[in-house]
């Protein structure tokens, strides 16, 4: 036996035998023996009578030989395959996993696996290996064999049938796989139908596998507005737990977000510590040299509609990103026109359309000659032909389903136009105003002049109270000379006055009777900030409690006031939104009912606003108010949002393009006040389900809503009101109102 040399154990076993020796050595002699004979006898196995004292269960020690035990080689093997053919058990029951094949340090023999079971019940599978004949597989190299892509179980559990076919259809089209050479996609579906999820569960199968077995990407990146990054950072932990910990930009100084990003950028690996990048579009904007300098796997761009101009900054920064995989999601359709269908779809698919010249000579130009109303009818045969072609490219990297598949899983939804009627005040300013401005006469072989947007301004805040144009009155500008005498002696915008404006009348009933007949809360939008400005004096009034978020709320506190909104136990009645600020993407399911002050010349920011309530985690009967002024601008607004557009003739989304889609006896329409009519709306759409101004249900036999219109289901007048809050406020200034597609017909809901 090898002895320790260190000094200390030198020591001690020199002080040892010292003492052995001297304990051995006789006291008196000084002669060698045993200091106590009684002490130092040795054991003896059997007494003098011949009794043994041996353990009867000890064995006695077998002879250490150097000759070996089995000299038959035939028993030497035997007893070597009788060790081999007792593997290792995991002594756990039922154990079903591997069986500890694989030694620490040592490749797997045999061919690959995929990482998550293809065969069991529910998964997801995204790539399944060819089939491949007795003679091929003897062929294969095991080292390359493709494998099973199988979405981690976690996810596909929750997934419901339309978000599997969505995640399936990202993974195709990002790994060119649908169109060979192009990597990018488009998701398009309604509001609330889970992209988000979508996108996560294709973000994570990326990072973890591939059928090459192994990760497809190592990092990738959200970029989003900025009331939505806090919101994508807890949908990943919500889905993903503790698995991945992504990196979310949502503000901090210039030299610690560059430190941040060159961070990022850096990791390379199998394990990246943060492989997700979440960073909004204003701050990828200013920072985007330090995300240029790498690669990054993938790119998702949340509300992508915003990307529609291929000549704004923010689109050329991402457009100059190193990553061919795109997705670009969008919850609205391509509103406006073929040149900006283009710029999103040349984003995420680089030359699937050609060049813009390619695209404007090709599609553009022929598509807008065959819808002309004086095109002939080879033009028109020629736009419908290229409008198809154009169609059946992009079908290939855009996926659309509408919201009808949430009536599956989410409470009812009904959706009424209140058409409310102005108070003798506003009357009277309107009038006044289209008088004195003549924004009619302003208007030049079908142009419309930057006096006569204004006008449509003007008209519109009127509509919402006349407070909004208060200011306009007092300094006489052009349109409201004279008009402050109109107001009430003593006026003052210190306080609101709900009287004073049709719509906020009956906004003011909605709010009582909710208030004191439910414990329902309610969203607030509108399109303007000083309109919210009123909204806060009026609860400031009633004493309702309310948060608001516009454009000057951080990003942070935009994150927390939605979150505690949301919650069950929070005191909050009242959410006020500006529709320009937060109206894509947050979830405000704390409300179920919300109200649309005013309209939007773009359907889609209408219809964004709108989808906030109505979204998973909703458990209430939601009801959506979309509240219009009876004869005015703002149903000519209404009626040309519910126009069923091609793409080059939508409604525009904003002001200044009016003039686009707007023919000249359009134009002049709009600047007109219809005071006889229970609703402009009502009138056009030539409903024959009423009779003598009342709705008659069931309808006569083969009537129905022929028109641009006909999706509103029915009209009602009091009487036909199933909505307890609204027929509270019907006397208050209601003329008319609209029910929507409401889902209750394909639930079986009367």
């Amino acid at each position: 036996q090898r002895k320790s040399l260190a000094p200390s154990q030198l020591a001690k076993r020199k002080a040892g035998d010292e003492e052995e020796e001297e304990e051995w050595r006789h006291p008196a002699t000084g002669s060698e023996g045993p200091r106590d004979t009684r002490k130092r006898q040795k054991p003896v196995s059997e007494t003098e009578s011949g009794e043994c004292y041996r353990s009867p269960f000890r064995k006695p020690l077998a002879p250490l030989t150097n000759r070996p035990h089995c000299l038959d080689s035939s028993q030497h093997e035997a007893f070597i395959r009788s060790i081999l053919s007792k593997p290792f058990k995991v002594p756990i029951p039922n154990y079903k996993g591997p069986l500890g094949l694989r030694a620490l340090g040592i490749k797997r023999a045999g061919l690959r696996s995929p990482l998550h079971d293809p065969f069991e019940e529910g998964a997801l599978v995204l790539y399944e290996p060819p089939l491949l004949s007795a003679h091929d597989q003897l062929k294969i190299d095991k080292d390359k064999a493709p494998v099973h892509v199988v979405v981690d179980p976690v996810l596909s559990r929750v997934l419901r049938p339309h978000q599997r076919e969505g995640v399936k259809f990202l993974w195709d089209c990002v790994t060119s796989r649908r169109i060979p050479g192009s990597h990018g996609c488009i998701m398009a579906d309604e509001m609330g139908l889970g992209k988000t999820l979508q996108c996560i569960t294709l973000m994570w199968t990326l990072l973890r596998q591939s059928p090459d077995c192994k990760p497809e990407i190592e990092k990738a990146m959200v970029v989003s507005p900025s009331s939505l990054v806090r919101n994508w950072y807890n949908e990943v932990e919500k889905w993903l737990g503790g698995r991945i910990q992504p990196l979310a930009i949502d503000g901090g100084s210039k030299e610690e977000i560059d430190r941040k990003l060159v961070g990022f950028m850096n990791q390379r690996g199998l394990r990246v510590p943060s492989p997700i990048l979440i960073i909004s579009y204003e701050t990828f904007r200013l920072h985007a040299e330090a995300l240029q300098k790498g690669s990054v796997g993938l790119v998702i761009c949340d509300e992508g509609h915003r990307l529609k101009n291929s000549e704004n900054q923010t689109y050329q920064a991402l457009n100059s990103l190193n990553t061919p995989r795109r997705v670009l999601i969008s919850g609205t359709p391509i509103q406006n026109d073929l040149l900006e269908y283009f710029s999103l779809v040349h984003f995420v698919n680089s030359g699937i359309l050609g060049t813009a010249q390619e695209f404007k000579r090709h599609f553009e130009i022929p598509i807008l000659k065959g819808r002309d109303a004086d095109a002939s009818e080879a033009e028109r045969h020629k736009g419908e032909e290229r409008l198809k072609e154009l169609i059946s490219i992009v079908n290939r990297c855009l996926i659309r389903r509408t919201s009808d598949i949430l009536s599956k899983y989410l409470p009812v939804k009904i959706e009424q136009v209140v058409c409310c009627r102005l108070t003798p005040l506003q009357a009277e300013l309107y009038k006044n105003f289209l008088k004195q401005a003549k924004p009619v006469e302003e208007l030049k072989e079908g142009k419309i002049s930057v006096s006569s947007l204004s006008s449509i301004t003007s008209l519109k805040k009127l509509c919402n109270h006349p407070a909004l144009i208060y200011d306009k009155c007092v300094e006489e500008e052009e349109g409201f000379m004279g008009a402050l005498d109109l107001f009430p002696a003593g006026y003052s915008t210190k306080s609101v006055e709900p009287q004073l404006s049709g719509k906020m009348l009956v906004l003011d009933y909605i709010l009582a009777v909710t208030k004191s007949t439910s414990n329902d809360k309610v969203v607030l939008v509108s399109n303007y900030t000083q309109t919210l400005d009123l909204f806060e004096k009026l609860c400031r009034n009633r004493r309702y409690l309310y948060v608001r978020l516009d454009g000057t709320m951080s990003i942070k506190k935009r994150a927390k006031i939605v979150e505690r909104f949301n919650s069950p136990s929070s005191p909050e009645f009242i959410f006020m939104l500006s529709s320009k600020a937060g109206g894509c993407g947050l979830n405000l399911i704390g409300a179920n009912r919300l109200v649309m002050f005013d309209p939007d010349w773009n359907p889609a920011n209408d219809e964004q606003a709108m989808a906030r309530v109505w979204r998973d985690g909703q458990k209430k009967t939601c009801y959506i108010y979309r509240l219009l002024s009876t004869g005015t601008i703002e149903e000519k607004i209404f009626q040309r949002q519910t126009h069923k557009k091609a793409l080059s003739s939508c409604v525009v989304d904003e002001e200044q393009d009016v003039e686009r889609h707007f023919s000249l006896g359009e134009l002049k329409e709009l600047f007109t006040l219809n005071e006889t009519t229970t609703s402009d709306t009502h009138d056009k759409i030539k409903c024959r389900r009423c009779v003598n101004g009342h709705q008659v249900r069931p309808p006569p036999e083969g009537s129905d809503c022929t028109s641009d219109l006909s999706q509103w289901n029915h009209c009602a007048d009091k009487r036909g009101l199933q909505d307890s809050v609204l027929k509270a406020a019907w006397d208050a200034a209601v003329t008319f109102t609209f029910h929507h597609h409401s889902h209750e017909e394909q639930r079986g809901i009367p």
